[in-house]
């Protein structure tokens, strides 16, 4: 996959997560969803650390944007 489309990709997971609100999710739907819910979020942790690493292990910084 070229560089481009993996990057679509990455930002187009952001904007999808970010639209994610699980207090408004009720009580009962948390519940009933939480161990799928968590195996993602641990999918999604070891994922970016995984990446995160790979930038590291090539001698350079992750930094977060300074806004504009």
């Amino acid at each position: 996959m070229r560089t481009n489309e993996v990057l679509a990709r990455l930002e187009a997971a952001v904007i999808a997560l970010g639209d994610i609100d699980v207090s408004a999710w009720p009580d009962d739907t948390l519940k009933e969803q939480l161990g799928e819910l968590s195996a993602a979020l641990v999918a999604l942790d070891a994922s970016l650390s995984r990446i995160a690493d790979g930038v590291r292990a090539r001698g350079l910084r992750i930094e977060e944007p300074v806004p504009a």
